[in-house]
């Protein structure tokens, strides 16, 4: 064998490598596996149009409340429409809204797509106060063009 080193020091070295990195490798492998089902990607409607995430699949979508769209029902649930400007995904949810969720405000909602395309949220954030709006919001709004300035920019 002449590719194995000829010292017995390099030998041990070599061997306990060899022995080491597939164990490594599955950790690793393993881990990944089991993530693959808490990681949230953040979509805007049409980020999420062009995905196509799968019904289920834990999601953020993020983007403004549509103005005329948020329909209050007598179980506690609502139904409203997030947009931006480029399309728009039609949501549900059923609970408590935040105290400054409003129409044509910049929002988060933490959920997954029906089979039927509806966007059900388990949570909705909306901004805690007048400048502030959700970083991959102002973010996905200045690469559309849709940005308005200083008034809505995000918080480091």
């Amino acid at each position: 064998m002449s590719w194995l080193p000829k010292s017995p020091k390099a030998r041990r070295r070599l061997t306990l490598v060899a022995a080491i990195a597939p164990v490594l490798a599955l950790a690793a492998g393993l881990t990944l596996w089991g993530l693959r089902d808490t990681i949230s990607f953040f979509y805007t409607p049409s980020q999420a149009h062009a995905a196509k995430p799968a019904a289920g699949r834990a999601i953020q979508l993020g983007g403004l409340v549509t103005a005329g769209s948020v329909v209050k029902h007598p179980d506690g649930r609502v139904e409203f429409t997030v947009s931006d400007h480029e399309a728009s995904d039609r949501v549900t949810f059923h609970g408590d809204l935040p105290d400054l969720f409003r129409e044509g405000q910049g929002i988060v909602a933490v959920g997954a797509f029906r089979a039927d395309g509806v966007f059900e949220a388990k949570q909705v954030l909306a901004k805690h106060d007048e400048r502030y709006m959700p970083r991959e919001v102002a973010k996905a709004l200045k690469e559309q063009g849709e940005w308005r300035g200083d008034v809505g920019q995000a918080q480091k």
